[in-house]
């Protein structure tokens, strides 16, 4: 069992004081939490009492790794890279099937069952089981992705390190995540939420629910089970009225039907280019 609060605190006084990353049981402290990151016996980010809270002590793990890892090269044939975090394997092991040429840092959590088509995964990312990553997405560092979610093709999720308190972008069970879009800036995706393609979420967005008599307004969250499209709003200034980018709640996906069922209505009920 990994110990977090011992853990914890260690991480947390070599990272007031830098001196002691010259010292190599420091060194093994810090890379015992990311191999841990790695087993997904850490999280970057994980939910309690219903809330998504972050974990400043893992991702300072994961910035003083980067100060002790010397850049090496990185073979394997035909590739070749010259970094500082290796590459994960083993994925016949780990029952995570992988499509070349997808790329997963070491740090990075799969969890068996989960597809990688060739795209990018970065540090301290989590990925849950049962998920597709599809062609040319990328998954920011800590992103914390849930069970059965789809994401699709060209999908841009951001990552955070710093600063520490940021949150990391939050993808919750069952979403759907359309072609191009790009989720940013901590925001989090409620469960089971479909977005069509070409949404692009920031902690700013202007996301707004159109379903009811008036409108009602979000940002940095769409709530679960939302059907979500891009959409625009007029905005004055002084050289005149322009109109900006936003995000439209369009309807709700049903909750109480099976999962994939309820996606494939949603899709054909709201007529989605995803």
């Amino acid at each position: 069992m990994f110990d977090n609060i011992n853990y914890k605190e260690q991480i947390d006084k070599i990272w007031e004081n830098k001196v002691l990353l010259k010292n190599k049981e420091n060194q093994d402290i810090i890379a015992k939490v990311i191999e841990s990151l790695d087993k997904g016996e850490i999280r970057a980010a994980e939910k309690k009492d219903g809330k998504w809270q972050t974990n400043e002590w893992v991702k300072k793990a994961i910035l003083l790794y980067f100060e002790i890892q010397p850049l090496s090269v990185i073979e394997n044939e035909p590739f070749y890279f010259y970094d500082k975090i290796p590459l994960k394997k083993n994925y016949d092991k780990l029952e995570v099937r992988v499509v070349p040429h997808a790329i997963a840092r070491y740090g990075s959590y799969i969890a068996p069952g989960v597809i990688l088509m060739p795209s990018y995964v970065n540090i301290g990312a989590y990925i849950d089981s049962g998920t597709m990553i599809d062609t040319w997405a990328t998954i920011g560092s800590c992103a914390q992705i849930g069970k059965n979610v789809h994401i699709s093709g060209g999908v841009g999720i951001g990552g955070v390190l710093e600063p520490l308190q940021a949150n990391p972008v939050i993808i919750e069970d069952g979403c759907f995540i359309g072609s191009r879009c790009i989720i940013v800036e901590g925001a989090i995706i409620g469960e089971q939420a479909v977005l069509g393609a070409n949404v692009v979420i920031t902690a700013s967005t202007h996301i707004i629910d159109v379903t009811e008599s008036k409108p009602k307004e979000y940002k940095g969250f769409v709530p679960p089970y939302s059907v979500v499209i891009p959409g625009s709003y007029s905005k004055k200034f002084k050289a005149g009225t322009y109109y900006v980018q936003c995000a439209l709640i369009i309807g709700k996906r049903n909750k109480n039907t099976d999962l994939k069922i309820s996606l494939n209505e949603t899709l054909r009920k709201f007529k989605l280019s995803v």
